[in-house]
């Protein structure tokens, strides 16, 4: 009787008695640490570039060689020899128009002597042709511009033998062509003339028409 009250106390005690509960730990790692990942940061691989430097651009220093004063000099003292002769064909303007002399009057005095000279013409010729022309010591800007002017007075000789053939005479229509013909050439003349000369004073190079490629074939 006795051992059956005792037997139900220890089993009333057990019931009553709190348990205290553990948590058990991780089977395969007892101290493991998970780690929290960003979302973004486990799906997005973003490479970082290094900072490229903009490459600078190498510094050209361009060198200018300006055409020498004695080049130009010659060059445009070459263009006086076709103007000269070709004076003769602007008679018929200046019978015309009397005060068109008067723009020709700074140049009366070279004209004067130019023509004073025995065959001036062609010692002029010549020397332009073979002292700058054929001359490998000058440049070629010289030689180019002294070649343009020799090509420039031959071509003045074809109108005169033209008219030496034909001889349209006095009167008619031959010799209305004629008048225009010489006031064409004439104007055409004062043109390459004003034209050469400035380019050569600012030692560039003049392309005349008709004369360019024939002269530039020549050197």
């Amino acid at each position: 009787m006795a051992s059956t009250h005792l037997l139900g106390f220890s089993l009333l005690h057990r019931r009553s008695a709190p348990q205290t509960l553990t948590r058990k730990p991780y089977p395969h790692s007892p101290n493991l640490t998970l780690p929290l990942r960003h979302p973004l940061r486990s799906t997005i691989n973003i490479p970082l570039r290094p900072r490229s430097r903009t490459p600078r651009s190498p510094t050209i220093s361009m060198s200018y060689n300006p055409t020498p004063a004695t080049d130009r000099l010659i060059s445009a003292v070459a263009y006086f020899l076709p103007f000269f002769n070709g004076l003769q064909y602007g008679r018929f303007l200046f019978a015309q128009y009397p005060t068109l002399g008067v723009a020709f009057e700074p140049i009366l005095p070279l004209l004067s002597l130019y023509r004073s000279v025995p065959y001036a013409s062609f010692v002029a010729f010549f020397a332009l042709y073979l002292g700058v022309v054929r001359n490998p010591g000058l440049s070629r800007y010289v030689r180019f511009n002294a070649m343009q002017a020799v090509v420039l007075d031959v071509l003045l000789v074809v109108p005169l033998l033209l008219q030496r053939i034909f001889n349209p005479g006095r009167g008619g229509i031959g010799f209305k062509l004629m008048v225009m013909s010489h006031n064409a050439i004439f104007v055409f003349i004062v043109f390459c003339f004003v034209y050469s000369l400035v380019y050569s004073i600012l030692g560039r190079t003049p392309h005349l028409p008709f004369v360019a490629d024939a002269a530039g074939r020549q050197l």
